[in-house]
């Protein structure tokens, strides 16, 4: 296995995943999906690998929605997808084709051809049409229809901004509705995405949307890797790099735990040793330093500004002061790579001296929102601290504390 950070990962080396794909499945038994996850942990890996090893019974369809900026985009490309399936089973989406032949459609060799459409296009019948067909043609066949939705949030988003809160409103509860129709007969949904729905919903809350358009879905979170997993991935790409490492057993521990179990980070370390100098040695040290270099690296090849720069964007331009307060206040706290806790009154205590916050209240309910955008977690006194080492240890670099 080859060292790949940021690289598509061959299906077949996926490590570490094949207990939680089996959870997946099982509760895909019975709802649709939210997977939570934070970016580069290899969410889309795991749908990717759905996709290509359904289980039994299953007709999975995958999509990567980040491209699209409207809801007419997205229930044409939803159509496109199931006119390719059924299609490719020698059958046609009559609903959906009828229906865009009505809007000017026109059919040669078989194969339809869209009309013109502006910005009025009725997509909520192209898409609940389009899924019918779908569902409909799993009924014939005994099989139940899987759509794998990426980035998510990021389209909503997208058409909350160019379209207004109305539509992306409009989306997520057209999306929720087919759901109910349909749920009964084995459709499901799996939505992802590296930017919260949480916030995406919160956002479409202060426009006064009272619904709860995903309190049908189950909330599944992806983790790191666990040790062993992490510890497996580690040493075979050392193995594969033909890596000179004298204890590669100890070598791929350490590398496993700088890198917080995340896939994306041991491919960094371990591409990082593949390319040090020729007389060089892989081992526990040279991985430390490795680690040092990468996140003191003004190029940030680990892409952890990202933690930085989302931060007005999440939470708002009038909060931006009060988050940075409280990761800087946990962050210096911490001497080594174990982070230490921190109790809502000392947060609250700090915010105030800074002026930053000085509502109980307020800031309880951001501690909250940054649980979930994997900045902190809870202890079990309540108290809270970094999520990730790694994160802790490059924020403190990051912000010279």
């Amino acid at each position: 296995m080859k060292a790949n950070p940021g690289g598509q990962i061959d299906l077949a080396e996926v490590v570490g995943r094949d207990l939680l794909i089996e959870q997946i499945w099982d509760t895909l038994e019975q709802q649709s999906i939210r997977m939570t996850a934070e970016r580069r942990i290899g969410k889309t890996t795991i749908i990717l690998k759905m996709r290509a090893e359904p289980r039994s019974g299953w007709v999975p369809i995958f999509q990567d929605l980040e491209r699209y900026h409207s809801a007419r985009e997205f229930a044409l490309s939803v159509y496109r997808e199931v006119d390719r399936f059924l299609s490719g089973r020698e059958r046609i989406a009559r609903r959906s084709h009828a229906f865009l032949k009505t809007l000017g459609g026109t059919e040669v060799g078989g194969i339809l051809k869209l009309p013109e459409f502006g910005a009025e296009a009725p997509w909520q019948d192209i898409l609940n049409c389009a899924i019918q067909d779908l569902v409909q043609e799993r009924a014939r066949n005994d099989e139940r229809p899987l759509f794998l939705w990426d980035e998510m949030p990021f389209m909503l988003d997208s058409i909350r901004k160019q379209e207004g809160e109305p539509v992306a409103m409009a989306v997520l509860d057209n999306l929720r509705a087919l759901r109910q129709t349909h749920g009964a007969a084995g459709l499901r949904m799996v939505l992802t995405g590296s930017i919260g729905l949480h916030h995406v919903i919160a956002a479409l809350k202060r426009q006064s949307y009272s619904n709860s358009p995903l309190n049908d879905t189950y909330p599944l979170e992806v983790p790191p890797l666990d040790a062993e997993p992490a510890h497996e991935l580690a040493a075979r790409l050392i193995e594969g790099e033909r890596i000179r490492a004298p204890s590669p057993y100890e070598t791929a521990a350490a590398i496993a735990q700088l890198a917080d179990g995340f896939p994306f980070y041991i491919h960094h370390i371990v591409k990082a040793l593949k390319r040090a100098p020729g007389a060089a040695t892989a081992d526990p040290a040279l991985a430390e330093q490795v680690v040092v270099s990468q996140v003191l690296d003004a190029n940030d090849p680990w892409e952890l500004g990202h933690y930085r720069s989302r931060i007005p964007d999440y939470y708002g331009a009038h909060l931006e002061r009060a988050v940075l307060g409280i990761l800087d206040g946990i962050a210096a706290r911490a001497s080594g790579a174990e982070p230490i806790a921190v109790s809502i009154n000392d947060l609250l205590a700090e915010g105030r001296a800074a002026g930053t916050l000085d509502d109980r209240e307020r800031l309880i309910d951001l501690l909250r929102l940054m649980e979930q955008d994997h900045y902190l977690s809870r202890d079990s006194n309540g108290h809270y601290r970094f999520r990730f080492p790694l994160l802790q240890r490059w924020w403190r670099l990051a912000r010279g504390l």
